[in-house]
């Protein structure tokens, strides 16, 4: 049977550019991160979120994006990114107030230092409305080119650059060692 420990739970207190842990353990099998967000982006109704491995900044990220905001479902495929996003949507300035959204991610074999590492990430962004992609539920595929053990995660929203708008007060994050699964 699986067991879940909690590596970091935080609630923001306020606008925060960034979410940021530092000092994984390696002695889990993988990392679970669960979160409820919402960006302050003006004038749209979704946020990119992108993720960063151990601080990497450079072109090491590739993606494969699976999504729908309409009746037809959208795709895409990205290679050498700055960061493994956009990985997600995330709820902007003008979805419905107050609407978060829930999103999970997970590292499979985040220690191994024989391999590239991966990631799993899906969620909803709901709006409120019929109106197309002002709604979205998708999932998308990382691969980090990189053998190191990932000890340090960073996630922070990034339409159009890394960390080009904040997470709001109240939005969550919580990062769980998964052993025994």
């Amino acid at each position: 049977m699986a067991a879940f420990t909690v590596i970091d739970h935080t609630e923001l207190t306020g606008a925060t550019a960034s979410w940021n842990v530092t000092s994984i353990p390696s002695s889990y099998d993988h990392l679970l991160i669960k979160g409820s967000v919402r960006s302050d982006y003006a004038a749209v109704h979704y946020d990119a979120l992108g993720v960063r491995f151990n601080g990497d900044s450079g072109s090491n990220y590739s993606t494969t994006f699976l999504a729908t905001g309409s009746g037809t479902p959208f795709s895409a495929r990205g290679s050498g990114d700055v960061s493994g996003g956009p990985v997600y949507c995330v709820p902007a300035a003008s979805s419905t107030a107050d609407t978060f959204g829930p999103f999970t991610m997970w590292i499979p074999h985040y220690a191994n230092t024989a391999n590239f590492k991966q990631a799993v990430i899906y969620g909803a962004t709901e709006a409120a409305s019929t109106t197309n992609w002002e709604w979205l539920m998708g999932m998308n595929a990382i691969l980090w080119g990189s053998t190191s053990a990932i000890d340090e995660v960073t996630l922070a929203c990034q339409r159009s650059a890394w960390q080009t708008a904040d997470f709001v007060q109240y939005s969550t994050f919580t990062l769980y060692g998964v052993t025994g699964a």
